[in-house]
């Protein structure tokens, strides 16, 4: 179906212009006046331009940031609870937003919202933007006529994760840097500093020690199979995005990352804070138990620990405690099982979450920032000992050379 670019002025006189998918410009023309627009000018894109989107649409190459979604919630938010109806609250946030995938999933929920489905099921149709649990929060606030409230709950949600999301990027940011220059330096050095050492010490005709000798042969290695190392890791980093996004293999990797040192801590406190935080909101907001752990199992972000709560769920439905569903998978540190165990005792189980969030997040916080002070020694051992193997391998020849001339 072409594509057409439009034109027009909306109720207010406001000027309007967008694209709009269309068998032709008078059915292009009957849909903009339904929403209120009167059409100007409507022309259809050329078919290299519906070529590109086609490819882009095919490819899914589009995707939506964390603040953009975060900015269109507070935008609903303060919308609603205004008194502004739905559907004109997303006409005028139509205007404002760049990105074509959100431009995209607006105007079909716009298009569902006039046909007099509900907001939430329009924004299911779009599991790329809106997550499981974005929508179970748009279905309580139909359903209680809170639907403001439900998305600021969601906006406070997003930011929360939002920050602890920038703070571990950020604290990785330093040690990915140092360690993508250390193998920038080392590939060079093999690939064109070492060749002409040895060269010069071919020439010279040295007897060279084992280190150095490594070093050459290390350094032939990539002079002369540096295209098939090349080939190898690009088709490595190709069988492992398919693994991963196999379901064995997502589950596998997930679990593994969960493992690493150092960084696996601070992921398994950060996942435990979004369930934590997830359950609170879930459940403050009237949504069953049952219910609201399948829907924190799909949208938590990790598979190993989806696959926790989800027998978290299986036990809840059989009849167990929540508390003792939690203690049998072993996620949960001994002082927040006792949190748990309050909470559900006195009947405040959201609240008691909430504190449980907290204290998880307060930990990911205080790791992250001494993150770097642990990362560093281990980087400036990894820079000592390349320095110890190249002064080695490289300048006791040299060395022993100079005290030959010497002589």
């Amino acid at each position: 179906m072409p594509h057409f670019t439009f034109k027009g002025r909306g109720n207010n006189g406001q000027l309007i212009d967008g694209e709009i998918e269309g068998a032709n410009s008078s059915t292009v023309a009957s849909l903009l006046m339904d929403r209120g627009v009167i059409p100007i000018s409507i022309v259809e894109k050329s078919n290299e331009d519906d070529i590109l989107v086609t490819i882009r649409d095919k490819l899914d190459l589009y995707d939506i940031s964390i603040e953009e979604l975060l900015m269109f919630t507070r935008q609903m938010s303060a919308m609603i609870r205004a008194g502004i109806p739905i559907t004109r609250a997303i006409s005028g946030i139509l205007e404002t937003v760049q990105n074509p995938l959100l431009i995209k999933s607006l105007a079909d929920i716009l298009e569902q919202l006039e046909s007099g489905r509900s907001l939430s099921i329009g924004c299911a149709r779009h599991p790329k933007v809106f997550s499981n649990i974005y929508i179970s929060m748009l279905q309580v606030g139909e359903n209680t006529g809170r639907l403001d409230e439900s998305f600021s709950m969601m906006a406070e949600y997003i930011d929360r994760n939002r920050r602890t999301t920038n703070n571990i990027k950020t604290a990785l940011r330093y040690p990915t840097i140092v360690l993508a220059a250390i193998v920038i330096a080392m590939v060079i050095v093999n690939l064109f500093v070492i060749p002409k050492f040895a060269e010069f010490f071919q020439a010279n005709n040295l007897e060279l020690p084992w280190q150095t000798v490594f070093l050459l042969n290390t350094s032939k290695f990539f002079v002369n199979y540096w295209m098939y190392m090349l080939v190898l890791l690009i088709g490595a980093a190709f069988g492992f995005k398919h693994y991963i996004n196999t379901e064995q293999g997502k589950y596998n990797w997930h679990r593994f990352i969960l493992r690493v040192p150092l960084i696996g801590e601070i992921l398994h406190r950060a996942y435990m804070a979004r369930f934590a935080r997830s359950f609170s909101m879930a459940y403050s907001a009237g949504v069953p138990i049952v219910q609201a752990m399948g829907v924190i199992s799909r949208s938590i972000g990790n598979e190993y620990i989806s696959g926790h709560v989800t027998g978290m769920r299986e036990g809840i439905e059989r009849g167990e405690a929540l508390t003792r569903t939690a203690q049998t998978t072993g996620m949960f540190t001994p002082v927040v099982m006792q949190m748990f165990a309050v909470g559900e005792e006195a009947g405040n189980l959201d609240e008691m979450m909430s504190f449980i969030a907290d204290f998880y997040e307060e930990e990911v916080d205080y790791d992250v920032k001494t993150l770097s002070d642990k990362i560093e020694p281990m980087i400036y051992v990894a820079i000592g000992l390349m320095v110890l193997v190249l002064a080695l391998g490289i300048f006791v020849p040299m060395w022993d050379l100079a005290q030959m001339a010497g002589r």
